[in-house]
């Protein structure tokens, strides 16, 4: 017997349409459980004594497990997500892809101004030939500034992807 009471359209579950609805099916007992009764409160004449004569009624206290603001779409997306339906798979896949374009574009700049600076003292021999302290320009700029320029654009790019990410989440509990 399968578990799985959901339709699938070419090997993707479909989203449950009564989710958030409050109609949810109840798991079946299993075929070998067994419901044993529960011995009662013992009684007798030494029993009947221990209990008061007057019953109050307690109060009334009304017990909330959930906060009833929270949206059911806040409930559903998330459970998009954990099976992996094909709306869940879109969301997941759009992340994905925003997450690659930015990685894509700083590996671009990265490219794009490291492999510039051979060109430029190609281009200009004057600069490539400049001094700094008895030692050449070219070398400090090829052998040390690319290293804090990596680093700020890895610094850069962890940013830009915990601001996707946050994104992404405001969206799913929106």
């Amino acid at each position: 017997m399968t578990d799985d009471f959901y339709r699938r359209v070419n090997g993707v579950r479909e989203p449950d349409p009564t989710l958030g609805k409050g109609r949810h099916k109840k798991p079946a007992q299993p075929e070998g459980a067994a419901v044993e009764p529960v011995p009662g409160a013992p009684s007798g004449p030494k029993h009947e004594q221990a209990k008061p004569e007057h019953h109050a009624k307690p109060k009334r206290q009304r017990v909330i497990l959930a906060d009833p603001r929270q949206a059911t779409s806040t409930l559903r997306a998330r459970v998009e997500l954990e099976e992996q339906t094909s709306w869940g798979k879109l969301l997941i896949k759009d992340l994905v892809k925003i997450q690659l374009r930015t990685a894509a574009l700083l590996a671009l700049l990265v490219m794009v101004t490291l492999c510039s600076l051979p060109v430029l003292f190609y281009l200009i021999p004057s600069f490539g030939r400049a001094t700094v302290l008895g030692i050449p320009l070219a070398w400090l700029i090829l052998g040390v500034a690319p290293f804090p320029f990596l680093f700020g654009i890895g610094l850069w790019y962890n940013r830009l992807a915990e601001r996707h990410e946050r994104d992404f989440v405001d969206m799913i509990e929106n």
